[in-house]
Parts: structure tokens; C-alpha cells; sequence
């Protein structure tokens, strides 16, 4: 019932204890594209042996730990009662219950051992504080800012002036990026998109996600102008920069795909997305003003942004900090302290199925059906399985198995078609050069890409004008009269069937998560408007599933049902799974079984008790359905010498295990990072610090865990008040 982080300023043998009790609580426009995530009982009432005592001295922990005669006891509590499944899979127990039967005590007025309560109240986020960002050593720092008397941290209720309020929503893609906003004010609650682009007089749902620099790194055109622009004397175009936030590019950077184009000189790719979305933001702000003919108040908008769902906490909030440097989030007034939490993250697949599952007349979805989405788009394909819950006319969808996803877009068919061009003329280099690869590349995505059929279109030769006239005829690679042609069974085997395979594999995967019939499945994103996916999905996976379809504006779906979500004003997406297990390392009374397998664990602590260190206490299983915004909490006692002795230090580790482990050495686990904080502004730190005592003194706070879609929260908490909040690493 006691669990222990590492105080910073002791050495390893004078540590405190830091005990914790663990308590759960619950005009049709242009359709093409423009140019080119144990035991806890205390020794005590159990065969006669010794209880624990407190020794004489230190301020007592709180009285709703102890029994009527001030002893330290686990006594026994009811069977958890789980009104809502924070479940873990077959074979392993639920948050809040532990290995050999033990069981937390049960804290007189407050819910049974086990019960979890959803701290999702109405549809706005608590305030918080600015995000902590990880630091190299994935050390997150959480400071709390004495605040008197006044509340701490007050989720925000939604009110009547809600009604009405702009949400915008904006798909940053690899490729293709849009925005779409609506109001319940605004063409019947419609959602709208921004059609009209700088560059263009024709009409585009997307633009490309380009930037062109001049030799100073300043921005010279973004989006179809940088896209079409030719070839400018030290000009940089900049393309396919989402990438970079890759969770494996991000931890390793030898693992950034060489094909991608290098950034520029003094360039990160956060530089470049900041650059890019200030760039749309601002010319958003300007043409939603003029689409609804008054002046938008959008500071005050809501800002719905999507991410991948392969994509960890690190990468999204990253997203998170370049969205409010480029200024999508704004102080709307004097007293607006909750403007940052006017930004919502949610996942591609997530945004795509609340699209979706509006069109349920399309796919003859009826409740209590469950549809897979498949959303390819230009870098990454994500996948996700739903459940229609309720009436359609109080659309409510449940996530059903932990989301997948990977690197496998359509940019990759682009990419090993340069590949095959580059090996086609590795003898004529005069079409090799840099902008005739892009001539290449820009003909066959624009072309040949989406229309291509597969096998049918074997025996097809298709041609692709090169760029330069020189050296214009080598019949052994097919250069005839200045072009390249290919038969249609080469580009299938090079280029196609790698892609589109991954593709298949990773939809196999996901079906075998699910031990139900799936009654559809959905496709959307740019690639799936490729004939030879499609076709390739209907044939591997027809006898299994009734529906296979692409839904109108398929290569749309993430733009509009993020939008459509902010516009429902509550969580259209009622759960989530938890794709890993998250645990802390702590501190625990050592037990007879800690003194036959771990004796080395074992030592004495600053009051004369005997701790097993290195145990593992678990916040959440893997495979946990857990209530969107739904807060496992955590009762943490550290034990302070002195009043210097203020930071709480907790290891947070992952597993994708479905073992659950006692210690941190029995291997399926990899440490996240060192959530560090400052209990000194917490009034009961604050109170028992300024009384002089040499024996020290006890602090009682919790520590709350949130998964949502895209991020992965942890909050202080103080007397059921948010004293601090962090987003941390979502997978190892």
C-alpha cells in the first residue's frame, strides 16, 4: 500500500520513503490533387504476524490510512466493481485489482478498490499549464505554481455561449495538407471547406504540403505556388517533412529514410511545419473571414489537428508546440488562461471513422456493427477498428482493439518509381538530374498512379516524357524518341506489389486483433483512391467482410469528421484501448515473497522500515478499454527529512507484454522516462514543512494517468484538485 520514488538530494542509502496506497478511481470542384500509440498487502492480520508500525517522530500520514489503533494494516475490500472496463486482456487482472489476491484499502466515502471514475466532465479539457517536453534523457519535469487559496487546475464546463462557436479543423498530411471549419451558426451546421488557394483559380479540397526557401531560409511560396514553382537559383523546395516526426526517425535519426529529401541547412523539421502551418493558418483566417461574410472571431476557435495514429505522445506534441508557435491557438482576451487548450489532437483514423460513421445510410451500418478504417493517405496508413454504440441519432462510436499503422502511403509508390527510373537510365545520367526526376515522379503520380489496375495492365506500356532532349533513344531500357517506356508487369513488381502488399499485411493484422466478424471495412485517404488497392483489398478480404467501400470524399474523411467532431460539441468517440501497459517503478514494504526472490531489493529506509525497491506498480494493462478522457489515479505518500526535500521522482515504464511482472528486471519492459516533481507549492508541503522537526515529515498527493486517441497525460493531484499536468512518451 505504499509505494516510493527517489528523492533528487539523498544518496542511494539515505533515501526517503515515499509510500503510496494504490487507489483506482475512476459548383463540383476539382477532384484531383494540384500539380506535382502486484501485491500491495501490507505484513499485518495474516497468521499472527507483526503489523507495522510507524515509529515515533515523524508527522503521521493521514488518518484515512490508518485503523483505530494506529497501525499500518492491508485489511480486505470487496471484489472491484468495474462499472466500465478498464480491462485488461484474458489471463491478466484489471487496473486496480493485483496479483495473489491482494487488494489497496478502501478509504471510508470513497469508491471501491478497483472503481474508476471518468474525469471526462462535459466536452473541454481541464486547463493546463504549458506542456513539459521531453529533455534527452527523458527526464519530464512537472512544476507546480503555488496558487494561495484559489482553486488549482478547474476542468471548464461547456456553457450556452458555446453554442455557435467556430471549430476548425486542419489535415496536415505528408503530401496534401487542408482545412475545413463549420459552426452551429454557419449553412445549418454544415461543415465547410476552404476551397479556393493561392495560386490556382480552379478549385482544390487539398493543397501539396511544399515549401520553397530562398537562400536566407525565409519562405517564398508554400503550398500550389511552391509546388509549381520552376527551378529558382538557391531555392530550396522542401516536401514530405512530416515524416521526420516518425517515431522511430525521432529516436534515432540514422532511422529517417534515406529517400527523403534532406532539410535545409540550420533547418529542423519542426522549423519547417511551423513554417508551413503559419503559412495556411494565416491564409485560412483571411478566407474564412470572406467565405462567411463577417468578421470570424478565430481566436477563440477551437483548433482540431490531426496526427497518425502510429505516431507516440513525443511526435504529438511536437505537432502541439508547432501549432502554437505558428499561432493556431491564441490568447482571445485578458483572464483566457485555458487558450491552449482550445488545440485538440486527435488521430487520422479517429477523425475519419466520426466521417464515416455519419454516412451509415451509405453503408448500411446499423448499431452495435463494427467497421474497420483503413486510412492511406500520402506518408503513413492507419488503422482502427469502431463499434456503432447507441441510436444513430446520437452517434456514439467505441475504438475496439489497439490501433496500427505504418510508413506505407502512396508517397512510397512515388519513391520506388524514382528508384526504377534512376536504374532504368543509370547509364544516361542527362535524365537523372534533379529536376528531371521530379518531371518523372510529377508525370507518373499525376497519372499513372491512381489509374493503374494491376494484372489486367501487364501487357500495357506506359510512357513518361523525359525532361532533357539530349541523348534521346537506347531501345535496351526502353528510351525511344525521348521516352521511357515500361511495361505495366514491371511497374507492378517493382513499384506496386511492395507497397500495396504492406499494405494488405497490416489490414490481416489488425483483423486478427479483433475476435469478432467485422461488418465493414472503410477505406479513405488519398491512396485509396488507387483502382489497384482497392481491387487488391476486395479480393483478399471479400469472404470475410459484407462491406468493402470507399465513402464519398474519401480522400477528405480526416479533414471533415475532425471537424464534424468539434462541431458535436462532445466525445463522439467513447473509448480508447491502451496499446501498451504503463507501470511505475516504486518502492514497496518488502513481503516474504520480495525476501525469497529479490533479496538484494531489500533495505531499510530512513524509518526503520524495510523496502523492496525495483517493484513495479501498474496504472493500466494492456489492452484496457478505458471512457474517453477516463483518469487512473494513483495515492502517492512521500516521506520528507527535510524541507529541501521536495521532488518526487517517478520511473514510468511500458510493456507490450500481457504478463504482468513484479519487478523491473524480469525483462518485456523498457523505461519511458523519469516523470520528476515539485510537491513544494502543495499546501500540506507547505504547512508541514514550516514546523520544525527533526524526525520529517509526510506529504499525500495522487498521480493521474489519461489516454486519449493521440496523447497520453499524466496529472498531479491534490485534495481532487489538477496541480500539474505533463504528456509524456506514448511508446517505447
Amino acid at each position: 500500500m505504499s509505494c516510493c520514488g527517489e528523492p533528487d538530494n539523498k544518496a542511494h542509502n539515505a533515501q526517503a520513503a515515499q509510500q503510496v496506497n494504490p487507489l483506482q478511481t475512476p459548383g463540383q470542384p476539382v477532384t484531383q490533387q494540384p500539380g506535382p500509440q502486484p501485491s500491495l498487502q501490507w505484513p499485518g492480520g495474516n497468521g499472527g504476524e507483526k503489523s507495522f508500525q510507524l515509529p515515533p517522530g515523524p508527522t503521521p500520514l493521514p488518518q484515512v490510512h490508518q485503523n483505530s489503533y494506529g497501525t499500518w494494516e492491508s485489511k480486505p475490500s470487496p471484489p472491484p466493481q468495474l462499472p466500465f472496463n478498464p480491462v485488461a486482456p484474458p489471463g491478466s487482472p484489471p487496473p486496480g485489482t493485483y496479483p495473489n489476491g491482494a487488494m489497496p484499502p478502501h478509504i471510508p466515502g470513497s469508491p471501491p478498490p478497483g472503481t474508476v471514475s471518468s474525469a471526462y466532465v462535459g466536452y473541454s479539457p481541464v486547463q493546463s499549464p504549458p506542456m513539459a517536453r521531453t529533455s534527452p534523457d527523458r527526464t519530464l519535469a512537472m512544476s507546480v505554481t503555488s496558487r494561495g487559496t484559489s482553486p488549482p487546475i478547474v476542468p471548464q464546463q461547456p456553457s450556452f455561449a458555446d453554442e455557435g462557436k467556430l471549430s476548425v479543423s486542419i489535415d496536415f498530411g505528408t503530401t496534401f495538407s487542408g482545412v475545413a471549419y463549420g459552426s452551429s451558426r454557419i449553412a445549418a451546421g454544415k461543415v465547410q471547406q476552404i476551397l479556393n488557394w493561392p495560386g490556382s483559380f480552379e478549385t482544390f479540397r487539398k493543397i501539396p504540403t511544399c515549401l520553397l526557401y530562398d537562400q536566407t531560409g525565409q519562405v517564398i511560396a508554400w503550398g500550389i505556388e511552391a509546388k509549381n514553382a520552376g527551378p529558382v537559383p538557391g531555392a530550396v523546395k522542401c516536401e514530405w517533412f512530416k515524416l521526420f516526426l516518425e517515431p522511430h526517425a525521432l529516436r534515432d535519426e540514422a532511422s529517417v529514410d534515406p529517400r527523403l529529401p534532406a532539410l535545409p541547412p540550420g533547418k529542423r523539421a519542426i522549423d519547417l511545419i511551423i513554417d508551413f502551418l503559419s503559412c495556411l493558418w494565416d491564409y485560412a483566417k483571411q478566407q474564412i473571414t470572406r467565405e462567411i461574410g463577417a468578421v470570424a472571431d478565430l481566436d477563440s476557435a477551437d483548433v482540431w489537428l490531426t496526427v497518425p495514429a502510429a505516431w507516440d505522445a513525443t511526435g504529438c506534441q511536437m505537432m502541439r508546440d508547432a501549432a502554437i508557435a505558428a499561432g493556431l491557438v491564441r490568447s482571445a482576451r485578458a483572464g483566457d488562461h485555458g487558450w491552449r487548450d482550445r488545440l485538440r489532437i486527435i488521430s487520422e483514423p479517429e477523425a475519419a471513422a466520426v466521417h464515416c460513421a455519419n454516412l451509415t445510410d451509405v453503408h448500411k451500418l446499423a448499431p452495435n456493427q463494427r467497421f474497420m478504417i483503413c486510412d492511406a493517405g500520402g506518408g503513413t496508413v492507419d488503422l482502427a477498428v469502431y463499434r456503432i454504440m447507441g441510436m444513430l441519432s446520437n452517434l456514439e462510436i467505441a475504438e475496439l482493439c489497439a490501433r496500427s499503422g505504418a510508413n506505407c502511403g502512396s508517397l512510397f509508390l512515388d519513391l520506388r518509381f524514382r528508384e526504377l527510373m534512376k536504374t532504368l537510365l543509370a547509364d544516361h545520367p542527362v535524365h537523372l538530374d534533379r529536376v528531371s526526376l521530379a518531371n518523372f515522379m510529377e508525370n507518373f503520380s499525376e497519372t499513372e498512379k491512381l489509374r493503374y489496375m494491376g494484372e489486367e495492365d501487364d501487357d500495357k506500356m506506359f510512357h513518361f516524357t523525359c525532361f532533357n532532349v539530349e541523348d534521346p533513344d537506347d531501345p535496351a531500357v526502353g528510351l525511344v524518341n525521348g521516352e521511357v517506356t515500361i511495361p505495366g508487369n514491371l511497374l507492378r513488381r517493382e513499384v506496386f506489389d511492395p507497397v500495396v502488399n504492406e499494405v494488405l499485411e497490416l489490414i490481416e493484422a489488425q483483423t486478427k486483433k479483433v475476435d469478432q466478424r467485422l461488418d465493414a471495412l472503410l477505406l479513405v485517404g488519398g491512396f485509396s483512391g488507387s483502382e489497384y488497392l482497392f481491387r487488391k483489398v476486395q479480393e483478399r478480404f471479400a469472404s470475410q467482410i459484407r462491406v468493402i467501400a470507399r465513402p464519398p470524399d474519401c480522400d477528405t474523411a480526416t479533414l471533415r469528421g475532425a471537424a464534424q467532431y468539434g462541431l458535436a460539441r462532445k466525445p463522439l468517440v467513447s473509448s480508447v484501448i491502451a496499446p501498451q501497459s504503463y507501470m511505475l517503478k516504486v518502492k514497496l514494504p518488502a513481503e516474504r515473497e520480495d525476501w525469497l526472490k529479490r533479496p538484494a531489493y531489500i533495505r531499510e529506509n530512513d524509518a526503520g522500515v524495510a523496502i523492496c525497491e525495483n517493484r513495479l506498480q501498474y496504472l493500466v494493462a494492456k489492452g484496457a478499454i478505458l471512457r474517453k478522457g477516463q483518469r487512473l489515479k494513483t495515492t502517492f505518500c512521500k516521506f520528507s527529512q527535510t524541507p529541501s526535500d521536495r521532488m518526487f521522482v517517478a520511473t514510468l515504464y511500458t510493456s507490450d507484454s500481457d504478463k504482468i511482472m513484479r519487478y523491473t528486471d524480469e525483462g518485456e519492459i523498457s523505461e519511458l522516462c523519469k516523470w520528476t516533481i515539485d510537491l513544494g507549492a502543495l499546501p500540506s508541503f507547505q504547512q508541514n514543512s514550516s514546523v520544525p522537526n527533526s524526525n520529517g515529515f509526510y506529504t499525500e498527493f495522487e498521480l493521474g494517468l489519461e489516454l486519449d486517441s493521440a496523447e497520453v497525460r499524466g496529472v498531479l493531484i491534490y485534495q481532487g484538485q489538477d496541480w500539474g499536468r505533463v504528456v509524456f512518451d506514448y511508446r517505447s
